[in-house]
């Protein structure tokens, strides 16, 4: 009876900790805490050293456990990214997840071996150990905080976090491989190492993709069961992965990327499914890391542990990134937020296990150092992410709510999805009435009842339309269903031009500080390069203190914008046009 009461607690004690991590999201969009933090703290309070008081300390279970949750969000991670969007963001990304991680670890060992008093290669250690940017967190916070950045900029950032894990987690192992042995010099083994998990884990992974898809539109599985083949066939494929020297990381992550860039069925139920899993997964992951810290440790190297956080922040990580993009034409406010986004989470937790469980003389160090570094990193970048992206004007201002979709999956076929949406008040879809080509009005539910088209007549607030789309032409979709603001009315300040107006003739026009490599592009070039498929009337690009604002769109193409100017600039502008048109310049500036 003994033993049942025990797993009866274990069970009561677990369930608690889940509940509690879940409760606290609530906390953090009340307050706008960075959540992860959240999940973090409530392991530390229920631990050793918090008034929890639960003894916990087996990193093996942890590094399993965190193995499988890490898999699962990078496969979520790659599924729900168009290839479409990696375009020009593939060669910078594979640079900064290589030779940006080996920098930063260098520039952070040297550092670290003279805060902590450590020998060159353990303040090497410490440095590989931090050095890559946790792709579960950089997913996870984009999108819990609905941040749109640039296309190029927000693909930049996480096809580097999604890929960067194979150089770190190489790095940590050959190192703790040197010091567990006395050796001194690597040689070629780093490069040609990271070279094999790079390639074993990109071939498996692909492979896998093909195969999971090919699978799940072969496979005629009771409902529900295609999201559970899924999640299973990440963490398996991980696993074979790793077990064969390639990235299981980078492997899942790309399978992900397959599997959600072809037609596949029951695709609907596998995103929603792999919604509530990817929380649960970094809940329980965080959760458990957190029960692993003892918060006196943590003061006992909070200091030097600080420093090392404030180098790799402030200079490490902005150095790497500066030097890696700068073949690749970015622009230095872009440079500046892909250098700020370098969030450090789980991984470099999970990774400073790998001491622990190999006995290393200074693994406590190593594990509070990096759980410190976690922390400052999660607070910082946490609350500063979006105010950063909106400070460099790498995110697109977007002030019209997100559209609810409901996804039906229909059996049988994979050309079209059956989609719903409530009809919101403006919605654009109630006002034109006609919807995008390939696509068809299946049913309306209004006020409790179900009617055909042609009963229902035009579309009108409150309603619900059932509708049969292609599944490249649902975003098209969500546009017409969108909520819509009021935009704001013209005034002096704004000046309307079509889609096809060139940046360049503004920036000359206007005196906008238009990056150079864009002046070729045209307004709806812009937006869509930044927005990809998500182009909608409201959304703006600012340009120093001035805005260019969509006005109406047509097919995903913007088709009429504003343009908006603070005061100084504005009566610039009316000059120049006055200029333009012959008439007179006395006013000074």
């Amino acid at each position: 009876m003994g033993s049942v009461v025990v797993s009866n607690l274990v069970l009561l004690v677990v369930a608690a900790l889940l509940v509690a991590g879940t409760l606290s999201s609530l906390l953090a969009a009340r307050f706008g805490a960075p959540i992860l933090l959240l999940f973090l703290l409530v392991g530390v309070l229920a631990g050793e050293g918090g008034p929890g008081g639960i003894h916990f300390d087996d990193y093996w279970a942890t590094y399993m456990v965190g193995s499988a949750a890490l898999a699962v969000i990078l496969f979520d991670g790659g599924l729900r990214m168009r290839i479409g969007a990696l375009r020009g963001a593939v060669a910078p990304a594979a640079t900064l997840a290589t030779a940006g991680v080996v920098l930063t670890a260098v520039l952070v060992g040297l550092v670290a071996s003279v805060l902590l008093r450590l020998s060159l290669l353990e303040g090497f250690l410490v440095g590989a150990i931090v050095a890559s940017t946790d792709a579960a967190a950089v997913f996870f916070l984009m999108h819990a905080q609905g941040l749109h950045l640039g296309r190029r900029v927000g693909a930049v950032i996480e096809l580097e976090s999604a890929t960067n894990d194979p150089a770190a987690v190489f790095l940590t192992v050959l190192l703790v491989e040197m010091l567990s042995a006395d050796l001194s010099n690597p040689g070629l083994a780093v490069v040609v190492g990271v070279g094999r998990e790079l390639v074993v884990g990109a071939a498996f992974g692909v492979a896998g993709g093909a195969i999971l898809a090919a699978l799940m539109n072969r496979l005629d599985l009771p409902a529900g069961l295609h999201p559970v083949l899924a999640v299973a066939a990440a963490v398996l494929l991980f696993a074979i992965t790793s077990l064969s020297h390639g990235s299981g990381f980078l492997a899942v992550f790309l399978a992900g990327l397959v599997l959600g860039n072809r037609p596949v069925r029951a695709i609907a139920p596998i995103t929603s499914f792999l919604n509530a899993v990817t929380w649960m997964c970094q809940i329980v992951m965080f959760v458990m890391l957190g029960l692993l810290v003892s918060p006196q440790k943590i003061l006992e190297y909070a200091l030097p542990a600080l420093g090392v956080a404030a180098f790799l922040i402030l200079v490490g990580r902005p150095a790497a990134v500066f030097a890696c993009l700068l073949p690749f034409r970015f622009s230095i406010d872009e440079t500046a937020f892909v250098s700020w986004a370098g969030l450090r989470g789980a991984v470099s937790i999970f990774l400073a296990t790998i001491p622990m469980l190999a006995h290393l003389p200074r693994a406590e160090v190593y594990f509070n150092v990096a759980f410190a570094v976690v922390l400052v990193s999660l607070v910082l970048h946490g609350w500063t992410m979006v105010p950063a992206a909106r400070r460099l004007g790498v995110a697109l201002a977007d002030p019209v709510p997100s559209v609810r979709r409901f996804e039906i999956d229909l059996p049988g076929q994979l050309e079209v999805e059956l989609v719903a949406y409530p009809v919101a008040e403006g919605a654009p879809v109630a006002a034109r009435g006609a919807l995008p080509a390939g696509t068809r009005l299946m049913m309306v539910v209004r006020d409790g009842q179900t009617l055909t088209p042609e009963a229902a007549g035009p579309l009108a607030a409150g309603d619900y339309a059932y509708v049969l789309a292609p599944p490249q032409r649902v975003h098209g979709l969500d546009r017409l269903f969108r909520p819509q603001e009021a935009i704001a009315a013209d005034d002096g300040a704004a000046f309307p031009f079509v889609g096809e107006v060139r940046l360049g003739d503004l920036a000359g026009l206007y005196g906008l500080p238009v990056p150079q490599e864009e002046w070729a592009l045209t307004i709806a070039d812009a937006f869509a390069d930044r927005a990809s498929d998500r182009v909608a009337p409201g959304m703006r690009i600012a340009y120093g203190r001035a805005l260019i604002e969509v006005r109406d769109v047509d097919d995903g193409r913007v088709t009429w914008a504003v343009l908006r100017l603070e005061g100084g600039r504005l009566r610039r502008g009316l000059r120049r046009l006055g200029r333009l048109f012959g008439q007179g310049d006395s006013e000074d500036d």
